[in-house]
């Protein structure tokens, strides 16, 4: 296929490591099992660091950006690329243009539950309990504000491991759209049991490609997403 998730394989044991540079922003390939941003540790949690404190060591002139210039977070178990604006203007402008989903695609890997259709687009709404809520609760109805939009296409199948799928966030994403969004269309991603996945493995989800106008980046995809491996 031409978007063979197969072709790169990333090193699970790898540190952060930088993508692409541009004047304006650069991507840096995240591992998972490491935070975005500085915070609470959480007991348990899988791996390495923070993506904050590393890109500050790694590049000390964002240092002085908020977050060290991130853009947009993963969560701590989502490894891929994420954008870090190299300047107050530049992070502005991009954080202004993630909101809105304008100019900007965001394309993801992930092993769900066997058996999702083919492929597909759909429309949900998504809402938290109180701020600090583990879970986002999905409906198909509710305001603008809430609505969000997921398109996704089957890679391969396979009964044991879960289908392969592409996910693409249309427009700006909620928080936990791309799991949220799986389990509540019956088919949780490998590895997420908050959203109903077996707990056997580790969550099965890559920032797999991100776009800013015509310019593309691309993380090498995880063993997981190896087809036939």
């Amino acid at each position: 296929m031409s978007s063979d998730a197969s072709r790169n394989v990333r090193d699970e044991d790898a540190a952060p490591s930088i993508l692409r540079v541009t004047r304006d922003w650069l991507v840096v390939d995240k591992p998972a099992g490491w935070h975005s941003v500085r915070g609470r540790t959480v007991a348990g949690s899988r791996g390495g660091g923070v993506l904050e404190a590393w890109l500050a060591q790694a590049r000390p002139e964002l240092a002085e950006l908020r977050e060290s210039g991130l853009v947009h977070r993963l969560d701590r178990d989502t490894s891929g690329c994420v954008v870090v604006a190299r300047s107050l203007s530049a992070h502005a402008d991009l954080v202004r243009r993630f909101r809105a989903g304008r100019g900007v695609r965001k394309i993801y890997l992930a092993r769900v539950v066997p058996g999702i259709a083919s492929d597909g687009d759909v429309n949900l709404h998504f809402t938290s309990r109180h701020k600090r809520s583990a879970r986002v609760l999905v409906s198909d109805d509710g305001d603008a504000r809430s609505a969000g939009r997921t398109r996704w296409r089957v890679i391969a199948r396979d009964a044991l491991r879960g289908d392969l799928v592409e996910l693409e966030l249309i427009g700006p994403g909620k928080r936990h759209q791309l799991r949220a969004s799986c389990a509540h269309l019956g088919h949780p991603l490998v590895g997420d049991a908050l959203y109903g996945g077996s707990a056997a493995s580790a969550l099965q989800l890559h920032a797999w490609r991100v776009a800013i106008d015509a310019d593309e980046v691309e993380a090498p995809a995880p063993a997981w997403a190896h087809v036939g491996a």
